[in-house]
């Protein structure tokens, strides 16, 4: 079986420079038309989002292991977590991130950091439980590529457009209620093209988060060379998901997007909707890995 080497994705690369490129043009329309109805009445909702945007971006990573109750996994504890850690972000050639687990009967694992220094990766004691030891290598590697990736900055400034939309649309929204009719109108057409402009970045963002699904798929084959693993790990995964509680799921939903198979799944909702792609494609693209391997 031939070795494949970790290698820059250019088609990753294409889609965050493309997305972001529509976004900006998104924020300067948006802007265009605040200016032309309002001129200087946004600017403290939109100080307000940069504020929001800043410690979105500096704390991150706390947030997320504050809103599932993730705790230091200390290595005395768990000495093979953090040596299979340690060993997978060589091979990853970045910095070992800091580990977390969380207590939850959901099997699951996500990686957070703005950065590859502050990368964190955090496991459920319960994944540690379902997962044979190269399973288990196959999700964390998988993690250690959205940090090798920087998934979590690229996410975040993904994320900011569509927060000065939800924050431009609640200001608009009390304006109409509470200043004249003259100007109800202008305030009832910020708040149509805030809509729009949410709607279409979250659209954006989610087709962004999907591709680095596959991405991050892929940098797990390259960093074990074990794509048969990681297929394993996310079929147990998704079907040890189906006999848990509703209820211990949605305690852990807040972090969803972080996941590697979110714990309230989108089969509810459309595809085009969801923040990770379906589980058999994931399978098919590591398939095609697989094969590649073989050669």
């Amino acid at each position: 079986m031939s070795q494949l080497r970790w290698k820059w994705d250019f088609g990753l690369t294409f889609r965050q420079v493309v997305i972001w490129f529509l976004m900006l043009v998104l924020y300067l329309i948006f802007l265009t038309v605040l200016v032309s109805f309002f001129p200087g009445n946004y600017m403290l909702p939109l100080g307000i989002v940069v504020v929001f945007a800043l410690a979105q971006y500096f704390f991150s990573d706390k947030l997320v292991l504050m809103s599932t109750g993730a705790k230091p996994a200390l290595e005395d504890e768990y000495p093979k977590l953090h040596a299979t850690i340690a060993r997978l972000a060589e091979r990853a050639d970045i910095p070992k991130p800091r580990v977390y687990v969380m207590t939850s009967p959901v099997p699951n694992a996500f990686a957070t950091g703005r950065s590859p220094k502050n990368g964190v990766v955090c496991v459920t004691d319960s994944i540690m439980r379902l997962l044979e030891a190269d399973e288990l290598e196959g999700v964390l590697a998988h993690e250690l590529s959205h940090i090798k990736n920087r998934d979590i900055l690229t996410m975040t400034v993904a994320s900011f457009l569509a927060m000065i939309a939800f924050m431009i649309m609640r200001y608009a929204f009390w304006g109409s209620l509470f200043n004249s009719r003259d100007s109800g109108g202008s305030y009832l057409v910020i708040i149509a093209v805030a809509v729009v402009v949410g709607v279409v970045s979250q659209l954006l963002m989610r087709l962004l988060s999907r591709y680095r699904e596959f991405a991050a798929d892929r940098g797990s084959a390259y960093i074990t060379e074990n794509p048969a693993a990681l297929k394993r790990a996310l079929q147990k995964i998704s079907g040890k998901m189906e006999t848990v509680p509703t209820k211990k799921k949605q305690e852990i939903e807040g972090a969803n997007a972080f996941y590697i198979i979110p714990a309230i799944s989108g089969e509810s909702i459309m595809e085009l909707f969801s923040t990770h792609p379906p589980l058999q494609k994931r399978i098919e693209a590591l398939d095609k890995i697989e094969a590649e391997m073989r050669q």
